[in-house]
């Protein structure tokens, strides 16, 4: 067993933990805040869950580092990762119920789904903000547990929907995304818990990359489901619900015995031995902390009061994110959405149609995980590492000209000639995990991003009903209006990546003014008696 490690005083500035080219590792990513200051004042609060492994002059190898990071990896993102698979079934098993005629078999038309959807994203992202406040009063590893039985129950009675209960159909929809709402940004919150701020994309990346073979995944699961029409006189999309929804259930009663609630609070409901040695635990506790010392500003069962909350939410510096959130995925969300009903409006059967859906799930899945891959290395390239953004706005021109040929293509193209153009469109480069990375990263400290990573979840939810209600029925089958309204947000998209790419270093020179100026008993006096928090202190850098 590792030798305990104690907690020392500190006597070092910010400055002295600068990084070093050494085989022992001890500082913090200087990005986040500013040099010059005692570090002493950066200590996490008595209350903190890993204080009692607090040690500011702890050393260790990266290959130590490397080790544990891995270890997390796999126990903590890889079960992460099972759950948005869970997730994703019953989220996303009602686009295959439509290649069923479950439309039809209910008495829908087409607009009523719509405004079904709508009523979904409308819950899912008014569920957000609460059930984000609900998770840091319980604790991400309780709560979302809780949320996965009960929306599995939820996604298994969609299988006894009765014929013409438009209500029926509505309700389901609506308490689906109620009870799901909150769990993409308690995930991510969870995750911060773990990781520091340049290894969170990835993960993230791991995170949706779950979610896309979900949807390859799914698309078999349904192949064979499908097959099951007329068994015990069911449609096969009723036998959809029922058995993913069951699938669901099972994973989340495993979450509750498995999730750690932190690194230091691994020994869980299911053993009573911990995952890591008293000094692994010193390792990961000071290496986030260093990262991000704001993360030991709070426990991670202490709630947000209104106060925190309002402070949170007037955070004016992560507003473009949010504003970017409500509209970066709308070019290509239409072809997804729709992509099943147009192959079969272009003469697909039900079958061809589900199998057809896996080569875009296949090129999303690749593209994510280069994308996210190209943004990490790409950190290398600036000494800074500010290449996020440049990311994002790539990921805008690659869905140009996509947009441009499904609104020249002729009516009369053939049905492979759409079919390729939707594909290439839906598996555009998913750059949701840099953007949440980057929102919880520029949050500055663990309530603002409590609020923060809900806030931007909740605009990406909002774009889903924007998305949702551009192509309409009378548009139908080419959608060349709805096209049109695409390509302009195409655009609004790159102008506004545009302006976050000059007003991030602006107001990091307004900071580095303002701090400079000051003596080092100033910043260590402004740092021990300052009421401003998160993005808005003067020793915080915004990173994009």
């Amino acid at each position: 067993m590792a030798k305990d490690v104690s907690v020392s005083p500190i006597v070092a500035t910010v400055d002295d933990m600068a990084p070093e080219k050494s085989e022992n590792i001890a500082h913090p990513d200087s990005t986040v805040f500013a040099a010059g200051a005692d570090a002493a004042l950066y200590a996490p609060i008595d209350d903190y869950e890993g204080r009692h492994r607090y040690d500011p002059s702890a050393t260790w190898t990266p290959a130590e580092e490397h080790r544990l990071v891995r270890r997390l990896d796999l126990r903590i993102t890889g079960w992460c990762c099972l759950m948005f698979f869970a997730m994703q079934l019953d989220r996303g098993n009602v686009s295959q119920a439509l290649a069923d005629g479950m439309l039809s078999d209910l008495g829908l038309t087409t607009d009523q789904y719509n405004t079904g959807m709508t009523l979904y994203y409308v819950c899912f992202l008014v569920a957000e903000l609460p059930a984000q406040m609900i998770s840091k009063r319980l604790g991400p590893d309780v709560w979302i547990p809780l949320q996965m039985v009960a929306w599995s129950a939820v996604a298994c009675s969609q299988s006894a929907l009765p014929p013409h209960r438009l209500s029926a159909f509505y309700a389901t929809r609506a308490l689906l995304g109620m009870l799901e709402g909150g769990f993409v940004p308690d995930a991510v919150l969870y995750l911060s818990y773990f990781y520091k701020g340049r290894e969170l994309p990835a993960r993230l990346a791991a995170f949706w990359a779950a979610y896309v073979a979900t949807s390859i995944a799914s698309a078999f699961f349904a192949y064979g489901i499908l097959h099951m029409r007329g068994t015990d006189g069911w449609a096969a999309w009723r036998w959809l619900f029922v058995i993913e929804g069951a699938l669901t259930a099972v994973i989340g009663v495993l979450s509750w015995f498995y999730l750690p609630a932190s690194p230091v609070q691994t020994a869980k409901r299911a053993s009573s031995s911990s995952w890591f040695t008293p000094r692994e635990e010193t390792i990961l506790v000071n290496r986030i902390l260093r990262d991000d010392p704001g993360k030991g500003r709070m426990h991670n069962r202490q709630g947000l009061n209104l106060r925190r909350l309002t402070t949170a939410l007037r955070d004016y510096d992560l507003w473009p994110v949010y504003l970017l959130g409500l509209t970066w995925a709308v070019p290509s969300a239409p072809a997804g959405n729709y992509m099943t009903l147009n192959l079969k409006a272009l003469g697909f059967n039900t079958f061809n149609t589900t199998l057809l859906t896996i080569p875009a799930s296949v090129l999303f899945f690749l593209m994510l995980l280069l994308w996210t891959w190209l943004s990490e290395k790409g950190s290398n390239w600036r000494e800074d590492g500010n290449v996020r953004l440049i990311f994002v706005f790539l990921g805008q021109v690659y869905m140009l000209p996509c947009l441009v040929a499904l609104e020249v293509l002729p009516n009369n193209a053939s049905p492979w000639s759409w079919y390729a153009v939707a594909v290439v469109l839906v598996g555009f480069p998913y750059v949701h995990p840099i953007l949440v990375g980057f929102t919880s990263r520029n949050s500055g400290n663990i309530q603002t991003r409590t609020v923060s990573t809900a806030l931007y979840n909740m605009a990406v939810q909002a774009s889903s009903i924007i998305s949702s209600n551009i192509y309409r029925a009378h548009d139908a089958p080419h959608y060349r209006t709805g096209n049109k309204v695409l390509l302009a947000l195409n655009v609004w998209n790159m102008l506004l990546i545009t302006f976050m790419f000059f007003y991030y270093p602006w107001r990091n020179r307004q900071k580095a003014r303002a701090w400079d100026a000051m003596t080092s008993a100033q910043k260590d006096a402004y740092i021990a008696e300052t009421v401003d928090t998160g993005a808005k202190r003067l020793d915080f850098r915004f990173a994009y």
